[in-house]
């Protein structure tokens, strides 16, 4: 589907296709909160369901637009990868920067629930040795069950956070988030908030094209495999509107928002992102290193949420993911980068 360009115009499309989807999120995420909140729509919906699928709105339409042309590697690499990405760099870079202190039942839940998803991909990507258009249906029903509760426990979880004021400070809402993320838009009232969400649906699209084009073709003129182009560059750039709400929120002390926003993205991407994308168009000629490296170390990544969070000497008492904690996760991911890297090229070079 994409011919080939000049390396330059790969590198171009890579790095301004990732800039323009960002820039088309944050327009997407913005003029949708102002629509919902003028229709009269909870401020809790908008803050789970428009927030915390706008910020993974990147992931959907690239892992979409990538199956669709036929890349199911880049589809995948960037779904999977975005999860990793998000546990071992954004919790980890947002810990070193200041501790993060947990409810230990709800870092536990999150650490089981994440890590049964993964394992639940792990089964779907393994049974057939790709990923069907049955595959995809069954990922968006469990989506569809667990999207409410989660949205349940996140409501319970905030009335946890109260218990750990004196230990991390104030926890803001989504409530808040949202006024914080519609004020760039608020008073231009609904029929431009309208365009605008349309102008950023359309952004969403046409620059995940132009990423994966730019990814495919610097992939082949490299020589490495499409999987670790979406693995790295491609789930790193689209994670960036978890990153930044993360540090944002770290440096403020908002940590049950930190791990919040975490296990929200990685529902939507194991699942939602993943089951959209191949109900629209099965995967076929999946990487075997996707069932074998890559959602393992999401398993794990996963469980060591429950590890670093969880406070086993008082388990009533709130936990303290602290710098040394944030550092390992770092460390993990650049072992796991580099294992990677080794693996794709040498898998390449025969």
């Amino acid at each position: 589907m994409y011919t080939d360009i000049p390396l330059w115009l790969s590198i171009l499309f890579l790095v301004g296709g990732l800039y323009m989807l960002a820039k088309s999120a944050d327009v997407f995420i913005d003029s949708a909160a102002t629509v919902a909140t003028a229709l009269g729509v909870n401020p809790f919906i908008i803050g789970m369901v428009v927030i915390g699928f706008g910020t993974s709105a990147p992931e959907l339409c690239v892992s979409a637009l990538a199956g669709f042309s036929g890349h199911s590697n880049v589809s995948l690499g960037n779904a999977y990868g975005s999860c990793s990405f998000n546990i071992a760099l954004i919790l980890g870079v947002a810990a070193m920067i200041r501790p993060i202190v947990v409810v230990s039942k709800n870092a536990l839940a999150a650490a089981l629930v994440l890590a049964a998803i993964s394992v639940f991909s792990c089964a779907l990507v393994g049974f057939g040795n790709g990923f069907s258009r049955t595959d995809g249906v069954l990922a968006l029903a469990v989506f569809a069950v667990l999207l409410p509760l989660y949205c349940w426990f996140d409501q319970k979880m905030k009335g946890e956070a109260g218990k750990v004021k004196g230990e991390g400070g104030k926890v803001k809402g989504e409530g808040g988030k949202v006024k914080g993320e519609g004020g760039k838009v608020k008073g231009e009232g609904l029929g431009k908030a309208s365009v605008l969400l349309l102008v950023g649906l359309v952004g969403l699209v046409g620059f995940s094209h132009i990423l994966v084009w730019g990814a495919v073709d610097a992939a082949r003129a490299l020589g490495v495999s499409e999987l670790l182009i979406g693995l790295t560059i491609i789930a790193a750039g689209t994670s960036l509107p978890e990153l930044a709400s993360a540090v944002v929120s770290a440096r403020k002390g908002e940590h049950e928002f930190v791990l919040g926003n975490i296990i929200g993205s990685n529902i939507f991407n194991t699942l939602g992102v993943v089951g959209l994308a191949g109900t629209i168009s099965p995967f076929k000629d999946v990487s075997p290193y996707i069932l074998s490296r890559d959602l393992p170390t999401l398993v794990l990544l996963s469980l060591s949420i429950g590890l670093f969070g969880v406070n086993f000497k008082k388990w009533r008492q709130p936990a303290r993911i602290g710098r040394w904690e944030g550092a390992l996760w770092v460390i993990a991911f650049a072992v796991y980068l580099g294992i990677m890297i080794y693996q794709e090229c040498g898998m390449s070079a025969r």
